[in-house]
């Protein structure tokens, strides 16, 4: 049985790494069926804050995938220390009671990386177990072999066959002096006894695995498969860091400026993973279908930001290009929530007017409340009269079209301000005061808009209404007298 899992730290809000590795995750346990497995791991207890944990599942369930099962790295000490233990009495790992305040725990010496301490590593046995019973402190080391040359090997899905020698890998710990396990054997415990099939993270975790492949084998326990995922990376090459570039890589930012989950998770699937055919805006079952570890690259992947504008353009056209494909009912029901936190006091029916409207119009949700703003205040803002005189035209021609406007709207009754009669009306008015209807349709669009550029005119006066039409048009009338 296919089983994977994303394991993050509480340590700091989502990151967009961190979600993608989530979603490739998802992507490959559901394409093949299997079972994806939420795991916190949370044993780091200095680090971690609840403020973390909640942006975490906040990211998480915004990005709407779900999971199957979900574990909690600090309710499992039991399952750590029992494996620690098994491979403590197999003559695997020993205990290092150098204290902590030396440095000679792990510290470089003259040219080479500390390895060992001899000391520690050949202490007896019964000295051991005296020393401990004594209640002295002490960190669990992995016995990494020495006796001969080795090399620990792997294959990893997306960076090929692995090897280091044993020879460049220190007696790394298992426990800490007060007990708790460090994050390469809580991970590994965790991996084996929830039967984790395949480890899909990122690729600054390949130089662990050699690590963590010693303690499965020691655990007596085959290593899953393994397949890194290349990073993340700034224009500047440098690794996307939370401290480094704050809001820019954490996904609530992504959510906040309106993005669709549906949207952000396409765009971060194409960041380091290809599906081979040029598509790039694709739903979610055919990111499902399509994923698979062949396409994921070796490079890594740069997410296109600058200090003015935090959003990737890519990231901001395929948003437009969901948000596009969204039923109007659909789209109506997002951008409502944005409306509303602006102190907008909009009812669904009169969303769904507008939505129409606006839908090719906008690329990110919150783009509703600059494009469409006019339909919301009762009191459009000052504009500058210079925009009611149409084009090859003067504020007398303005003046012209906005009177013959008005008395044509006016002659119509509430009931007929429907787009058809309202297009017939206006068409018939310019014809009557001989004028072009584009110099008729632009004086009348800023005087009920309060700008040139808005949606299509007769679709506007319809969801305005008559009487915030007609108003409109006579305050711009007093604009140009």
């Amino acid at each position: 049985m296919l089983r994977v899992r994303f394991a993050p730290s509480p340590t700091g809000f989502l990151h967009i790494g961190s979600a993608r590795t989530f979603i490739f995750n998802w992507l490959y346990a559901r394409h093949h069926g299997g079972t994806m497995i939420l795991r916190i791991d949370d044993t780091d207890v200095d680090r971690n804050t609840q403020s973390s944990l909640d942006s975490i599942f906040d990211g998480l369930r915004w990005l709407d995938l779900g999971w199957d099962e979900q574990y909690r790295q600090s309710e499992r000490l039991t399952v750590h220390q029992e494996i620690a233990q098994a491979i403590f009495h197999r003559g695997l790992a020993y205990r290092d009671f150098t204290p902590a305040d030396t440095g000679a725990a792990e510290s470089v010496r003259g040219e080479g990386t500390w390895l060992f301490n001899a000391g520690m590593r050949e202490l007896s046995a019964a000295e051991s177990d005296r020393r401990a019973a004594a209640g002295e402190p002490f960190v669990l080391r992995f016995r990494v072999p020495r006796d001969r040359a080795a090399n620990v090997c792997f294959r990893d899905a997306v960076y090929g066959e692995q090897t280091k020698s044993t020879a460049d890998i220190e007696d790394f710990a298992l426990l800490r002096s007060n007990g708790m396990p460090t994050y390469h054997l809580a991970s590994c415990a965790d991996d084996a006894d929830l039967r984790i099939s395949h480890i899909i993270r990122g690729q600054d975790h390949l130089t662990n695995t050699f690590k963590h492949v010693l303690i499965f084998e020691a655990a007596g326990v085959t290593p899953p498969q393994f397949a890194h995922l290349p990073l993340l990376i700034a224009p500047d090459g440098a690794k996307l860091s939370k401290r480094r570039h704050g809001p820019v890589v954490s996904v609530t930012t992504y959510r906040d400026n309106g993005f669709l989950p549906q949207a952000f998770v396409n765009f971060l699937c194409l960041l380091g993973w290809s599906p081979k055919d040029d598509r790039d805006r694709m739903s979610r079952q055919e990111l499902i279908d399509a994923f698979s570890f062949e396409g994921i690259n070796r490079s890594n992947a740069v997410v296109n930001f600058s200090e003015v504008d935090p959003i990737d353009p890519k990231a901001l056209w395929l948003n437009g290009e969901h948000i596009r494909a969204l039923a109007v009912e659909d789209l109506a029901d997002r951008l409502l929530p944005f409306v509303r936190a602006a102190g907008f006091n909009v009812d669904r029916a009169r969303m769904l007017q507008i939505t129409p409207l606006v839908q090719e119009r906008i690329k990110l949700l919150r783009d509703v409340l600059t494009v469409a703003d006019f339909f919301f205040i009762d009191q459009l803002p000052p504009y500058d009269s210079a925009e009611l005189i149409p084009q090859k035209g003067d504020a007398a021609m303005a003046l012209k079209a906005l009177h013959g406007g008005h008395e044509a709207l006016g002659a119509l009754g509430a009931a007929e301000f429907t787009h058809d009669r309202l297009e017939q009306t206006l068409r018939a008015a310019a014809s009557a005061l001989g004028i072009k209807t584009g110099q008729m349709f632009q004086p009348i669009r800023v005087a009920v808009c309060g700008r040139k550029n808005a949606p299509p005119l007769f679709a506007t006066l319809e969801v305005l209404g008559r009487d915030t039409s007609l108003a409109r048009i006579g305050q711009a009338i007093e604009k140009l007298q």
